[in-house]
């Protein structure tokens, strides 16, 4: 297994810093880390779809250990979003997981897909935690990790047949990462793209999603900056599916964990009042 050399801290300005000094300290985050200890599928975005009611209904001293299994079962999920967007690819293609995390959707990608998946992520305990996994398990021989920046990618021109990004863009110039990820694809190439954003024909920027920024260390993008960074690298959207609604019972089974971390409500409030949408975008490098 290889990585990309372990030296430079890979974040180019100070709002990379700020970001890149914000995941370095969440070594402990439990809402992330108690959730993958039975499969050592570990994720960092979030889901759509109902949840399971009877969790509910669990008694006391169960009650948490089942939602904590319900919100992982959600986030497994989510991954097939991708999969299904992305369309069938040859074992022989090789994919990047823009932002890889600790790894869960990597994983989950070379399992279902059986081709190999290259993960970027700049935080170096996230890349030794999915290096440490993927020798375990034995999947090492198709998931490598590097250490590096999504937005310059240590890799050559066209090396890609596909790149996903998993709920990660919001963390990035919106142009400046289509133009990463086109120059990744070979012609013909496939990116698939799941965030969440701001509606700006509703609200450009309401309270909740300012608090969201502020929690998460982001700045999410309008929805349209989205189709307008793609156009402008030459990445043409084949389907655009928009899942407000269905993300919004995730938020609300969370509000029911001891692990909930007050931003369960903003996301919310911002579904509810449409200025905050969900999207799911697959587009094709011409």
């Amino acid at each position: 297994m290889t990585t990309t050399t372990r030296t430079g801290s890979h974040a180019r300005n100070e709002y990379e810093r700020a970001l890149k000094a914000h995941w370095d300290a969440k070594k402990s985050d439990d809402i992330n880390l108690l959730l993958g200890t039975e499969d050592d599928l570990y994720h960092h975005h979030y889901a759509i779809g109902d949840y399971d009611r009877t969790v509910l209904d669990t008694p006391p001293d169960r009650r948490e250990e089942s939602i904590l299994r319900e919100l992982h079962r959600m986030e497994n999920e989510q991954v097939r979003l991708i999969l299904d967007t992305l369309g069938p690819v040859p074992t022989t293609a090789r994919g990047m997981d823009a932002g890889s995390g600790r790894g869960g959707t990597a994983f989950t990608l070379a399992a279902e897909l059986g081709c190999r998946i290259d993960g970027v992520n700049f935080c170096e305990h996230h890349v030794e935690f999915a290096e440490r996994i993927a020798a375990r398990r034995g999947w090492d021989d198709r998931v490598r990790f590097h250490l590096g920046n999504m937005l310059k990618a240590p890799f050559p021109d066209g090396s890609f047949d596909f790149v996903v990004s998993n709920e990660t863009t919001m963390y990035t110039d919106a142009f400046e990462a289509m133009r990463e990820f086109a120059r990744l694809l070979r012609p013909g190439g496939r990116y698939v793209m799941t965030t969440w954003c701001r509606d700006d024909a509703v609200d450009p920027r309401s309270a909740a999603t300012r608090r969201i920024d502020d929690h998460y260390v982001c700045h999410m993008h309008r929805r349209s900056t989205y189709f307008e960074a793609l156009a402008a690298s030459g990445l043409v959207p084949y389907r655009v599916r928009r899942y407000t609604h269905e993300a919004m019972p995730y938020w609300e089974l969370r509000n029911h964990s001891g692990l909930r971390t007050g931003v369960e409500d903003d996301f919310l409030e911002g579904y509810r009042d449409g200025t905050l949408n969900y999207l799911v975008v697959a587009s094709e490098r011409v």
